[in-house]
């Protein structure tokens, strides 16, 4: 075969967040196949000189994104493009793209996320798999239904726009990815879309792993955690969600219980949440293992949530009890092993029953890590990419 070009809206490393944990595992699986070129944004001043990507890549082309949002709002207004798209559109990726293609032998293109498939020529002249991950469309229809006045037209206005999108690029791909059965037919239900596959979000259990070495976190015996990146809509609601209707339930059977919010960029709305009794705000950490390793248990209250949640694969890797919302829960195979609500009343009583017999807790997570082994390795997720690149399973033994 020949070589790959790698599209992705952010640089594939460090494996730290959700969309990078997949995009890394997914270049990595391309790299042991074939030479791959990335050509990748950076929204962090760190991530425009990875070293770690020389092993995977044979040549790499990074670009800073630093437009402001105003200025993508406003040029998708005026342009009457979604902002997903005005938001990654930079002249230097076009001339990344347009000399990648012309300096070398590319047969397919792999794009990671809907942002970068404006990138794609008018005539490929390559196989293009789309790696859509989740259906934005889906998203932002689900935030306009919720919003008023003028957010919810232009959630709308997004939505509508972006599933426009979303179908004719699919119409030109050779293959569309989601991250679960649920995404991708939601997809093809909406669209008509063919050509459509799953292929699911895996976990690595070495790192993830309670035996592994990592650096401890001291924090009490009723230590509930959430993870996640806070900068990140879902993930603000689901924390306010639970701080002010579930925490205070949880600690009047529990008063020792307290509540560690961990991840990077927490807004001013996070951050207030450290002023209510019990409540930690972290912001960003070395590594999440250690406050995982830490949890009495782990919470993904997410009121909206699209595919598989690698916050909980994560947990359940580390042996961790987790409560999650139905929506958190439901891209993931969990066969029971973890504790599911549908509302606050039911979120608060699993936690409380987790902080209440601990022995239960820690079968729970017991279970749960085996289910993750068993279920959710990356080299059996991904194994389904070797038929849509043309391998034969000789090919891929001999790679």
């Amino acid at each position: 075969m020949g070589d790959i070009l790698f599209l992705a809206h952010r640089v594939p490393f460090p494996p730290d967040r959700g969309d990078k944990i997949r995009s890394f595992h997914m270049l990595r699986h391309l790299a042991a196949r074939g030479r791959v070129h990335l050509a990748a944004f950076a929204d962090d001043a760190r991530d425009m000189d990875r070293p770690e990507l020389a092993a995977l890549t044979a040549s790499r082309a990074i670009v800073r994104r630093s437009k402001p949002q105003i200025v993508a709002g406003l040029q998708a207004l005026a342009s009457g493009r979604p902002l997903s798209l005005t938001a990654f559109d930079h002249a230097a990726m076009r001339r990344v793209v347009a000399e990648m293609l012309a300096r070398e032998d590319i047969d397919t293109i792999f794009v990671f996320s809907s942002q970068m498939a404006q990138y794609l020529p008018a005539e490929p002249g390559a196989r293009v798999i789309m790696d859509f991950v989740d259906m934005d469309s889906a998203k932002f229809a689900a935030y306009a239904e919720e919003a008023k006045g003028a957010m919810r037209w232009l959630y709308a206005r997004e939505a509508g726009l972006l599933q426009g999108f979303e179908q004719a690029v699919a119409a030109r791909a050779d293959a569309s990815l989601f991250v679960s059965d649920a995404e991708a037919a939601l997809f093809r239900g909406a669209t008509g879309a063919e050509r459509v596959e799953a292929i699911e979000n895996g976990i690595d259990t070495a790192l993830f792993d309670p035996a592994a070495a990592f650096a401890p976190v001291e924090a009490g015996e009723a230590l509930i955690v959430f993870t996640g990146q806070m900068d990140y809509r879902p993930n603000i609601e689901a924390v306010s969600w639970f701080v002010e209707a579930i925490l205070p339930r949880v600690r009047v059977a529990h008063p020792e219980a307290r509540f560690a919010i961990v991840g990077r960029n927490p807004g001013e709305a996070v951050k207030a949440l450290a002023r209510h009794d019990g409540v930690t705000v972290t912001g960003e950490v070395a590594d999440v293992r250690g406050w995982l390793a830490a949890a009495a248990v782990v919470v993904a209250p997410l009121k909206l949530a699209r595919g598989i949640q690698n916050k909980v694969l994560e947990a359940m890797a580390m042996a961790r009890p987790v409560v999650a919302s139905s929506a958190a829960a439901e891209g993931i195979d969990h066969d029971g092993t973890i504790a599911v609500g549908a509302t606050a009343a039911d979120l608060e009583e699993a936690v409380n029953t987790l902080l209440s017999d601990r022995e239960h807790a820690a079968r729970l997570g017991r279970e749960a890590r085996a289910r993750v082994i068993a279920r959710y390795g990356w080299d059996a997720r991904l194994a389904p990419l070797d038929a849509l690149l043309g391998l034969a399973a000789t090919q891929v033994a001999a790679a």
